[in-house]
């Protein structure tokens, strides 16, 4: 599966993903582009799953119609000792996610 992390997740969080291909926004050059650009980016690449923190993502444009799914980590911040623990849950969320669903998952203590 091509997955995606933006830029704002922490890199050394895509180390645990063998047998995918997977690529950040700074690597393939996209730091820093608006999120309705960065989609278009992501589509265009044929990326299957986009990996972020931004909670807004879903509200800037239609996902199901976009031919990607996404999978939206929330924690009380984006460091890597926060979004660690959410890694089990988005290696099971691969299993099921279908392109189009926006999945969120949260830390335990975030309501």
């Amino acid at each position: 599966m091509g997955i995606l992390f933006d830029e704002c997740v922490p890199r050394r969080l895509c180390l645990g993903f063998t047998g995918h291909d997977i690529h950040t926004v700074p690597e393939m050059g996209w730091s820093g582009r608006r999120n309705g650009e960065l989609l278009e980016l992501v589509i265009v690449a044929k990326f299957e799953l986009f990996i972020t923190v931004d909670q807004n993502l879903r509200y800037q444009r239609n996902l199901a119609t976009a031919g990607i799914a996404v999978v939206v980590l929330i924690a009380t911040s984006n460091r890597l000792a926060e979004l660690l623990p959410l890694m089990p849950s988005v290696h099971e969320a691969l299993i099921v996610i279908k392109v189009g669903e926006v999945l969120e998952i949260k830390a335990k203590d975030i309501t």
